[in-house]
Parts: C-alpha cells; structure tokens; sequence
C-alpha cells in the first residue's frame, strides 16, 4: 500500500531570519488545550483585562518564566503578555543591534524552546503542544492590534477560538 502521509504545515516564514531586530506575536497552547494555567474571573474588571485571570501554580510558573526570558537573554524584551487557561500571547521584540551593528541573538525558536523545556522541568510532566504561532509584526499599525487583542483577550474568552 502506497498511502502519503499528510504533510504538516510549515509554521514559520521560509527565508526569513528570526534572530532579526523586530517585534515578534506569539501564541503557545497547552497539549490538548487543556486548561492548566488558570480561569477566566466571571466578575469583569474595568482596569485591567489581565486582573481578570487567576493563574493555577502552573500558570504562575509560566508567568515567573516569561518575567525571567529578559534576564536569561539580554537581547530579549517581553514587551506585552497574557496566560489565558490554555494558551497565552506574547509581543516579543528582539535587539540585535548595538551601535549601528548586528550583533548575536537568539532564534525566536530558540527562546520559545528553552522557556516552554523549563516550565516542563519544573512540573515534572509536558505541558506544551508541539511548535508555536508566530507573526511578524511589521508596522506600528499591526504591532498597536496585537497590543489591544492580548489586553483584551480575557474579557472575550467565551469567543476566543481556544474556549
């Protein structure tokens, strides 16, 4: 029997560097988009969309995590984020430049790698589904629309494709 196998879609732009200067959106789900990092409080909070999540201490674990990336790696920032029960969104932005000059940084892929393999190690079992979503932010325009959808993405959790 001849039978191809589905080929898995390619999730990252072919040709493009992503150790480049830029702000980079990212999404990671949990396996099975099980909700482990936290819940959505029912009681809406006028201030702040992200003072709506209660975070479980897997969620708090994730969150120490990404609150540390800029520390582990200098050319990194965590400009914006929030952990929904199965998912969160990052705005990453990635400095490559010194002085007019490029300088080593770390693939996009390489971060997201380290961070999702420590938060493993830490709770004993995988938590992560395989890969990644990643979108290059190219324009203030774009990058100001990732901002206000991860501000308010939890007070839209019934509508969010990952309910």
């Amino acid at each position: 029997m001849n039978e191809t196998l589905p080929k898995r879609k390619k999730l990252r732009l072919e040709y493009y560097d992503y150790r480049q200067h830029g702000a980079y959106f990212v999404t990671i789900c949990t396996r099975g988009k099980q909700h482990l990092l936290g819940e959505i409080s029912k009681q809406r909070n006028p201030s702040s969309a992200h003072d709506c999540v209660c975070l479980s201490r897997i969620g708090r674990v994730t969150e120490f995590e990404i609150n540390k990336l800029s520390s582990i790696y200098d050319r990194v920032k965590i400009d914006k984020y929030v952990i929904m029960p199965n998912h969160l969104h990052l705005i990453i932005i990635i400095n490559n430049v010194e002085n007019g000059q490029t300088v080593f940084a770390p693939t996009l892929s390489r971060i997201i790698k380290q961070f999702k393999g420590s938060i493993t190690k830490q709770i004993g079992y995988p938590l992560w589904q395989r890969s990644f979503y990643d979108h290059v932010i190219r324009s203030e325009q774009d990058y100001r629309a990732k901002w206000k959808y991860i501000d308010e993405n939890p007070w839209h959790w019934q509508e969010d494709e990952y309910y």
